[in-house]
């Protein structure tokens, strides 16, 4: 069904493709929408695989296809209704997060209403709604899990509504994580209406908005020099709890800056030990989700080294690479240069390296 103008199943594409940690997307389809699911995946990321394969009659044996598609080496997968096109990918990666610590997670919104078990029309009994959730997707299992609950399930012939059922019936615990209200699962025509007012909602974002950042760390011995994800040969590198990439950490300060989301701080704090060591290029992607929950994507970041050494020109395409593959963003929105003090002040001493950025976000979706 088109929804704005495009196909429903493309705005869960889309989604999935700007989440972190997502490698591989396969699409099960009726074989009558085979060629059409293969143009839309024609025109995916490079950073991600995306697949085609033919669904069967019931929805288990057209996830149990798609499971077999998935590459071996498989860690997690996440199973998502084309149907709920306006998931975002903060909720997908809270489904992710909950299901690598317990094997097994799924959205849900706990029932707001009062909820009747009914008999022939007549109300058999009132259920205590706060025992009651709504399952909703994307739902996300260890691999080996789900692969294997699939299996038994289809050879005893069961065929569940939702995937955790499957997980459930070997005895399993399935984490519930709080869903979203606009996560609307599109299943009469009236459901077409409220899911194209969500994305006018989503499009009142201002059409444009902008964001600096700054950082700066101390040179010293011992530690590896990384810029933008890229790290540089020499005896010394930069200090600081994670990897100290001044150059990801003043684009990030930009990007949250522009969202109106603070500062890399507040988000990041370095008094947390999740961070220590921690690749600040994670911290883009943490970013980039936080951003496309709030419709929004990066239009374009301008950064620029502040350093004597190392020279930044020679890596700037290795730089605009690895930065735009964590934002999420085709490599020409990402622009990296540098230059230095003419010895002046602490860098010219070579005391440390800064860096400064500057971003432009804008609408991830147009709803026309």
């Amino acid at each position: 069904m088109p929804l704005c103008g495009r196909p429903l199943v493309a705005y869960a594409l889309d989604t999935f493709r700007r989440a972190p940690g997502v490698g591989e997307i396969i699409l099960a389809v009726r074989p009558q929408e085979a060629e059409a699911a293969r143009r839309l995946v024609a025109g995916g990321p490079d950073h991600v695989t995306e697949k085609v394969v033919l669904g069967g009659v019931h929805r288990a044996e057209s996830v149990w296809a798609a499971l077999q598609e998935a590459s071996p080496d498989t860690d997690l997968v996440i199973i998502h209704d084309a149907a709920r096109p306006l998931v975002s990918p903060a909720l997908i990666e809270r489904c992710a997060q909950a299901a690598a610590r317990t094997g097994a997670a799924l959205a849900a919104l706990p029932a707001g209403d009062t909820v009747k078990r009914a008999d022939d029309h007549l109300v058999a009994a009132t259920l205590d709604r706060g025992l009651i959730w709504l399952a909703q997707t994307p739902q996300a299992f260890r691999y080996r899990l789900i692969l294997d609950a699939y299996r038994r399930a289809l050879d005893e012939g069961f065929h569940p509504t939702d995937d955790s059922a499957v997980v459930e019936r070997l005895g399993r615990r399935v984490e519930l994580v709080e869903g979203e209200r606009e996560n609307i699962k599109v299943t009469y025509p009236g459901d077409l209406t409220a899911a194209e007012a969500y994305l006018r909602a989503r499009q009142a974002t201002p059409a444009a908005r902008c964001g600096i950042g700054y950082d700066v760390h101390r040179l010293v011995e011992g530690r590896p020099l990384v810029l933008g994800g890229v790290e540089f040969p020499g005896p010394v590198g930069l200090a600081g709890h994670s990897d100290a990439d001044v150059l990801s950490h003043a684009i990030g300060d930009a990007l949250l800056g522009a969202a109106g989301l603070g500062d890399l701080g507040r988000h990041f704090p370095d008094t947390d030990p999740r961070y220590a060591g921690v690749s600040s290029l994670e911290l883009l992607r943490h970013i980039r989700a936080l951003l496309a929950g709030r419709g929004l994507e990066v239009l374009h970041v301008d950064a620029v080294v502040v350093a004597e050494e190392p020279r930044i020109a020679p890596e700037a395409g290795r730089l605009c690479a690895a930065l735009s593959n964590a934002l999420g963003c085709p490599a020409e929105r990402v622009s990296v240069k540098g230059t230095t003090t003419e010895g002046l002040g602490w860098a010219g001493r070579r005391e440390g390296i800064g860096a400064y950025a500057v971003c432009l976000l804008g609408p991830a979706i147009t709803c026309t």
